[in-house]
């Protein structure tokens, strides 16, 4: 188990280990997830209409329905390994143990009594504007990963990564809406360590322990949506599409790259009946294979969306080998969505080892 762990988070510093934190781009969310696209195993390039489209495909603004101020844009996951040192004591100790859970040290002190448990947790928060062809927000992505193993002399192993910045994004449609274009530019400042430490020992981190660099991050995607029976869509994004590289990293510090990721996809949206659509979607990650060591089968991605007089929704989906699912409710003022799916572990390989994990979102606003 740990040397899973140290194949996946180690090779920040490698060039031959694969990382956790590094090869999953080939397959994981964007800089801020979306719980209602991971609910679709991550696939929604082609249906995505909403204030997530800057981040998915920024062609998807053409599609969002009037104006939105998100004052509040939330989103928290955490895995079976984050919940079970959490909540895995006596019941009166659960309060302290999750608010314990929420640092490295914290963590670390919960894992010396739970060895074993691979731990992940994400955070984000986007506020924006976001109306048809047009967003303006700041995003906000901090995410811890631990493991201790339970062999004598192992050691604390973890990962801390913070991604922020602010973000412009434009649409432009052709054809009366047939074609819609969309550019997204961020300026991402990422910050991040991985590292391990004795068990015993307290982690007291300070900002100069810390690699961080920033670079001109651009999205751009394209939709082509029929004008016929189920409005079939073909869609393409471009995460990094200018392959730009991280700047103003110090001396001696090195900072995972972000390769430029080409995602292809289609959609079909058929009506069941006056108040029921079902939204079903296929993308392709890496189509460009920039991540040649990853399985060709873990970059599939499938995803099915049942809403009920845009109001009401239930998701199926299935990425990186694993199922997927759940519920959402979504009305002008507020949004919530309730999901689990699921990564693969493992370095390499198909369905390796599963990492189940848990989100929920909360968006609110004017």
């Amino acid at each position: 188990m740990k040397s899973v762990f140290v194949l996946l988070f180690l090779s920040t510093f490698s060039n031959v280990a694969i990382s956790a934190i590094d090869f999953p781009d080939a397959v994981s969310p964007e800089l801020a997830p979306s719980a209602r696209a991971l609910a679709m195993g991550d696939a929604f390039i082609g249906k995505v209409d909403d204030s997530m489209s800057v981040f998915y495909n920024p062609a998807g603004l053409g599609s969002v329905r009037n104006a939105h101020f998100h004052l509040a844009n939330l989103y928290f996951e955490f895995n079976r390994g984050w919940t079970k040192p959490s909540f895995g004591g006596r019941l009166t100790d659960v309060a302290s143990s999750v608010a314990k859970a929420f640092s490295l040290d914290g963590i670390r002190e919960l894992m010396v009594e739970n060895k074993g448990n691979f731990s992940h947790q994400r955070f984000s928060l986007a506020p924006n504007l976001s109306m048809r062809f047009f967003s303006l927000g700041y995003f906000y992505t901090k995410q811890q990963r631990a493991y201790l193993g339970t062999g004598a002399g192992d050691q604390f192993e973890f990962a801390d990564r913070t991604d922020q910045g602010p973000y412009i994004a434009f649409n432009y449609s052709l054809f009366g809406g047939v074609v819609k274009i969309g550019f997204t530019g961020m300026y991402l400042m990422r910050s991040e360590l991985v590292d391990q430490v004795d068990p015993a020992t307290t982690i007291d981190l300070e900002s100069d322990d810390y690699n961080s660099g920033w670079l001109n991050y651009t999205i751009a995607g394209i939709k082509l949506t029929l004008p016929i029976v189920g409005l079939p869509t073909f869609a393409v994004t471009a995460h990094n599409a200018l392959d730009e590289e991280f700047r103003g990293v110090k001396t001696g510090k090195t900072l995972s790259p972000i390769k430029k990721n080409i995602v292809a996809g289609f959609s079909i949206s058929p009506k069941l009946g006056r108040a029921l659509v079902m939204h079903l979607e296929a993308n392709y990650k890496d189509a460009s294979n920039e991540f040649p060591d990853i399985e060709s089968s873990r970059k599939v991605a499938f995803g099915i969306e049942f809403e009920w007089r845009r109001l009401m929704y239930w998701r199926v989906g299935y990425g990186d080998g694993f199922g997927s699912g759940g519920i959402g409710l979504r009305t002008k003022r507020f949004e919530f969505d309730l999901t689990s799916y699921a990564y693969d572990r493992s370095a390499s390989g198909f369905r390796g080892e599963e990492d189940r994990r848990f989100a929920v979102s909360v968006s609110s606003g004017l």
